[in-house]
């Protein structure tokens, strides 16, 4: 069987936390430094690159509370709790330093969780990340539907996906339209500005939900970002390029602020 046949997260198990007052579901693989991964608007997704990164890596792959089976995230205004829900997470897992990664919604959510605690974050990694959106209010955020087309550059090299329920959709996105917030918010910006946890920012080229000219603002206000732009991926960068982002991610883990000179605009193309 070819790497391509594999489900990804054939070799990840699934275990409960409680914390916060919710039982938070997580998937987790692999031994070595702390990768924590919060998922998209869509819910929780594991690709080739968690399977790769857990070669060498304990992946934790966090389903945030209210996705999924959960039970409903009513309590959640905003973005800060449900980051205070994943830093519960974190402390009953007993995890004294960690990398997180955060795609999209999950993007935004990591950042949150790391201006909230700093000092356990060795590293941040984004991929499409949908804290900074210029031109959208948090009442323009795209549908499940309409973030689901637009995932994969390579729908066809994808292995289908689980069809979530009209009822769980209904419930995730009501809870993303409660905790999404403005695209814009000078307010959560100066507080990126004095973050100096090294943040590694992935765009992919063919995105159209999170197009690569936004990665600017990254670069712009976090004082410590990497910006590169992954050539022949969409939305989901980490399914369309799980090679080339393995080996970015992996180095950055590991060099953080040696990783590259960011003055330099980088495309990683095949």
């Amino acid at each position: 069987m070819t790497d391509e046949n594999i489900i990804p997260g054939a070799g990840f198990e699934e275990k409960f936390a409680e914390a916060d007052g919710f039982s938070i579901r997580y998937m987790e693989a692999g031994s070595g430094p702390v990768i924590v991964s919060l998922h998209g608007a869509n819910g929780l997704r594991l690709s080739r690159t968690h399977d790769m990164l857990a070669e060498s890596h304990r992946v934790i792959v966090v389903e945030v509370p209210g996705f999924g089976n959960s039970q409903e995230n009513t309590r959640a205004e905003d973005m800060k709790d449900l980051a205070v829900s994943i830093l519960a997470f974190i402390e009953a897992l007993s995890l004294e330093t960690l990398n997180m990664m955060g795609m999209s919604f999950g993007g935004k959510l990591a950042l949150t969780c790391a201006i909230l605690k700093p000092e356990i974050m060795e590293s941040i990694i984004l991929i499409a990340p949908a804290a900074i959106r210029p031109d959208r209010t948090s009442e323009n955020i795209p549908t499940h539907a309409q973030r689901a087309a637009a995932l994969f550059a390579h729908p066809e090299r994808q292995p289908s996906p689980n069809k979530l329920s009209a009822e769980i959709i209904a419930k995730q996105e009501d809870l993303v339209g409660r905790t999404m917030g403005p695209g814009r918010s000078e307010a959560f910006e100066a507080k990126l500005a004095e973050l100096q946890v090294p943040v590694l920012a992935l765009f992919g080229t063919e995105d159209i939900l999170i197009p690569p000219e936004i990665g600017k603002y990254y670069r712009e206000i976090l004082p410590n970002c990497f910006l590169m732009i992954v050539y022949d991926a969409a939305h989901a960068i980490d399914a369309d390029r799980p090679e080339a982002v393995t080996e970015l991610i992996q180095d950055f883990v590991v060099r953080r602020g040696d990783f590259i000179v960011r003055e330099v605009d980088d495309t990683i193309h095949p």
